[in-house]
């Protein structure tokens, strides 16, 4: 492990684009996270790019929140963005991804020495900054950092390509969206075993799953349902930012799914990703 002990996170901001509502904001779920990060006070530095079509919009957002970012952040062209509709049942339906400034997404040379410099990173796992994980590794910028990656739903993912990924992590965490005993899940358990790797799967209301391959155990923990005053849009989000800060900061596993949990529930109070206060 390096001894800089620098904190990164590697993921797009991303324009949420409200589309009843006529509302635009900035989200993404990595920027969701740092927003959470700065107010639970850990320390990190944001690797993120935005177009300079809407450049203020989130450069504003990440000042007011005391977020640290790179001089390379804005590059020309259209941020990335996706359209959110709140459905009747306060479920999120998210579509019409464009990936912008993150098509084709490489760190700069002074990036990549704060990865090679870093104690741990965690990365939003889109397609791009996927890529950029691999590539990373083949290169050996991340030996001696703990990389820890956010595979979202599972969507865009096999059992396969999550073994590849996962040669690069040490933690994995998904947010599953389908039944507890689908077979793509005991693929992830091999997976986690064979490597040596945690990985832990939320479940929304049914629970959350922990597969650690460090011991070769697994234990399920359960979740008591909350009503949803708001939308679960963002719940995953906050729980990973919570997980991670209690991880980092030293608790065992189980602790820091409880924070986990309790940041997750949280956030079903609010009608869109973030409190409104956030977005001030």
């Amino acid at each position: 492990m390096n001894a800089v002990g620098l904190d990164l996170l590697l993921g797009p901001a991303s324009l949420d684009r409200y589309i009843t509502q006529g509302v635009l904001l900035p989200g993404g779920g990595a920027l969701n996270m740092a927003y959470h990060w700065s107010q639970l006070g850990l320390p990190f530095h944001f690797l993120t790019r935005i177009g300079d079509d809407h450049a203020p919009l989130f450069l504003e957002f990440l000042d007011r929140h005391g977020i640290q970012y790179s001089p390379s952040i804005v590059a020309p062209g259209r941020s990335c963005s996706i359209d959110i509709v709140i459905e009747a049942d306060l479920q999120p339906y998210m579509d019409n991804f464009v990936e912008g400034v993150w098509q084709g997404f490489r760190l700069d040379a002074d990036e990549q020495a704060m990865v090679a410099a870093a104690e741990r990173m965690h990365v939003v796992l889109v397609d791009a900054a996927a890529a950029e994980v691999h590539r990373l590794g083949d290169e050996g910028a991340l030996d001696g950092v703990v990389v820890s990656g956010d595979f979202l739903s599972f969507r865009h993912y096999t059992v396969d390509r999550f073994a590849e990924t996962m040669a690069y992590l040490q933690l994995g965490i998904i947010g599953w969206p389908g039944a507890v005993d689908d077979p793509v899940l005991a693929g992830v358990r091999d997976v986690a075993f064979s490597q040596g790797k945690l990985v832990v799967v939320t479940l929304g209301s049914d629970g959350v799953q922990v597969f650690d391959g460090r011991n070769r155990s697994e234990q399920f923990v359960p979740v008591q349902a909350v009503e949803v005053r708001g939308t679960t849009v963002g719940c995953g989000d906050a729980f990973v930012a919570a997980f991670l800060a209690a991880w980092w900061r030293g608790a065992d596993v189980l602790t820091a799914v409880e924070a986990g949990k309790s940041a997750g529930a949280a956030a079903t109070e609010w009608p869109r990703p973030l409190p409104d206060q956030a977005y001030a």
